[in-house]
């Protein structure tokens, strides 16, 4: 498996897996334990909407930060930062005041330091030719790990309460960091003309799957959780089911996208995920159809998230400057989840079931199946030599 030769890649994996312990963890339990803190469902989505607004509002923040200390220092300094970002949601109680300021504050800013740093340095230090594979093996990593984390997590909710659940979450996040020290810098150039216009594509790509991830994973755990009754346990079995299903899937279908089967894996990843969304809308309380919905969830995601992240970043490795790319790119991932997410706070608000809500998502899914479709028809097969400067000291940023 020559994806694997590439050690950076392995500690990046390494990495994402800890980081994925965590989000599938507390990080799961995140909005659900806003509705419990006493926050209406409008008024629980509302609050990620300003999450991810703040992070538009601040992202481009980063960029001289970026450029005096590059890319590595970063992505362990936004690990380290969304770990403390749980223990200020730990204290979140009595709906909305200064607590729920501070939290929205704190992970935006979190948020904002490490993603954008961590794809561009994934962008920058993974290998073309076997994106899709490498890709599909993390996403594949984190949906096995993603079968104990929730259980665990709504264990210590329930038994221990949220300053344990989250605390722990926060400390397993920061220990995320501990493999880069392993991993080499990526320096950050001073000019890079042309690098924010060719994000264009992909930032179009990012609004229309925030489209997707606001109606179809993060109103949708709200929406689960409702229907099996508030019951914090039984949500986290159903995590813990749905993160089983997709455990091994990712790997065969980055396969397919290396070898040059990209177009076929985008009818894939959309069709199902359609078929998913429409399944979910219809869960209303059905405890057992939501579980199967949910359950069925963690297989688009092994096959959505390969495929769309290895034309981002494939898309990054070819710009003037990865951390700028992303920058750009990902701030229209922020417009649309954060428009997404007060779209659907606003039909929950009017009466709509919230279940119901979550089918805004097809709209995004078709946005992005136009994209990719484009994105694959001109690159049929990802499969390409290596450079001939393989070093990571090579890598144009």
């Amino acid at each position: 498996m020559a994806f694997f030769h590439n050690r950076t890649v392995n500690l990046l994996n390494l990495h994402y897996t800890i980081v994925s312990i965590a989000q599938g963890g507390g990080g799961a339990f995140f909005a659900i334990y806003l509705l419990k803190s006493g926050l209406s469902v409008p008024g629980t989505l509302l609050a990620l909407a300003a999450i991810f607004a703040t992070r538009l509002a601040i992202r481009s923040a980063l960029l001289p930060v970026a450029v005096r200390v590059g890319l590595r220092p970063l992505v362990i300094a936004g690990a380290l930062m969304m770990g403390v970002s749980f223990l200020f949601l730990a204290h979140v109680h009595g709906g909305v005041n200064a607590s729920l300021y501070r939290l929205v504050i704190v992970a935006a800013v979190a948020d904002t330091v490490y993603w954008p740093s961590y794809h561009a340095y994934f962008a920058a230090l993974g290998d073309e030719e076997h994106r899709g594979q490498q890709t599909g093996l993390r996403e594949a990593i984190g949906a096995l790990v993603g079968t104990v984390s929730p259980l665990v997590a709504g264990w210590l909710l329930v038994t221990f309460g949220p300053v344990a659940a989250f605390y722990a979450t926060g400390g397993v996040q920061a220990l995320s960091a501990i493999p880069l020290f392993w991993t080499p810098d990526v320096p950050v150039v001073r000019h890079a003309p042309g690098a924010f216009r060719t994000a264009f594509s992909i930032a179009m790509l990012f609004i229309g799957d925030g489209w997707v991830a606001a109606g179809y994973f993060v109103t949708w755990q709200v929406a689960l959780f409702l229907s099996l009754g508030e019951n914090v346990l039984a949500y986290g079995g159903a995590l813990a089911i749905a993160a089983l299903v997709g455990a091994v899937t990712g790997l065969f279908l980055g396969r397919l996208i290396d070898s040059g089967k990209g177009t076929r894996v985008v009818w894939y990843a959309v069709g199902v995920g359609a078929l998913v969304v429409m399944m979910r809308a219809s869960a209303g309380h059905n405890p057992t159809l939501a579980v199967i919905a949910n359950a069925l969830g963690a297989l688009v995601g092994c096959i959505y998230v390969p495929t769309m992240m290895t034309a981002v970043y494939n898309t990054a490795k070819r710009s003037a400057c990865v951390m700028r790319f992303h920058i750009a790119a990902e701030g229209g991932w922020d417009i649309g989840v954060s428009t997404g997410l007060a779209f659907g706070a606003l039909l929950v608000w009017l009466g709509v079931p919230v279940a119901w809500t979550i089918l805004f998502s097809l709209v995004g899914l078709a946005f992005v199946f136009v994209l990719l479709q484009r994105y694959y028809a001109r690159h049929p097969a990802e499969a390409v030599e290596a450079d001939q400067t393989q070093g990571e000291e090579a890598v144009r940023i």
